[in-house]
């Protein structure tokens, strides 16, 4: 049984030493179920620590995959409504002309909005984080300390991340775990840099109810602060490699 950060080493040794293992279940939460089943970690969804005082995350080296760090809607209020009344697009999943907005920002380039000639990006500044089109900075923006809120709030925890080698893909895909490091201490400068040079995203999500009173009206389906899972170590202070 995994209980203190001995324990882990110990245990994550030996896997490291088993060479290449099939992955458990298929898809991208493989590598996580593979490596929890190993270490005899039971699969649960409960916003506390996998063992001691750690959580554990595991990433494949080199993958693109992405991995959403939370969500947070812009402030002011009723901001999603205007972004989707000024710079979405019609969409032929509803019976209507009501827009959506659907779409990945970074602060290193524009993104088009689909065929509207409309361009947005990330803006940071020192008071906070704000939506830029190519005509004008928006007072449409995230303060800085809400979202240190947010993070801390997810990341409250001490993390192991395990990486491993990957080969194959579904039911047969292979991992080959190679190195773990202990992580803490989340690093708001680090955050914006990330952001600044575009290994943050921001995923806006802005539909609109399908039916009943609310039809036609601003459905937010949760803006995502996204992340590469090989690149999220690098929002903490603390890096200490362990295995």
């Amino acid at each position: 049984m995994i209980v203190t950060l001995e324990d882990f080493i110990r245990e994550f040794t030996k896997i490291k030493g088993m060479g290449w293992i099939q992955t458990h279940r298929s898809g991208p939460t493989g590598i996580g179920k593979t490596l929890e089943d190993l270490l005899g970690i039971p699969e649960n969804n409960l916003d506390q620590p996998d063992f001691g005082d750690y959580e554990l995350k595991s990433c494949r080296i080199d993958s693109p995959s992405m991995l959403t760090m939370f969500t947070r809607a812009p402030q002011p209020a009723k901001a999603n409504t205007y972004l989707r009344e000024k710079y979405g697009y019609s969409s032929s999943v509803y019976d209507n002309d009501e827009k959506v907005l659907h779409s990945t920002l970074s602060a290193n380039r524009f993104t088009p909005i689909a065929n509207t000639g409309n361009m947005l990006r990330i803006h940071c500044r020192p008071d906070g984080i704000y939506i830029e089109s190519q005509d004008v900075i928006e007072d449409i923006f995230w303060s800085r300390e809400a979202l240190r809120k947010c993070f801390e709030k997810k990341y409250k925890n001490k993390f192991v991340y395990a990486k491993a080698l990957t080969r194959g893909t579904g039911s047969n895909e292979e991992f080959h775990f190679i190195e773990a490091y202990e992580v803490s201490g989340f690093d708001y400068d680090a955050f914006i840099t990330l952001l600044e040079t575009g290994k943050i995203y921001v995923d806006l999500r802005i539909g609109q109810y399908h039916n009943g009173k609310n039809k036609g009206k601003t459905h937010d389906h949760g803006t995502g602060f996204r992340i590469r899972e090989i690149d999220q170590p690098l929002l903490f202070k603390v890096q200490n490699r362990i295995v």
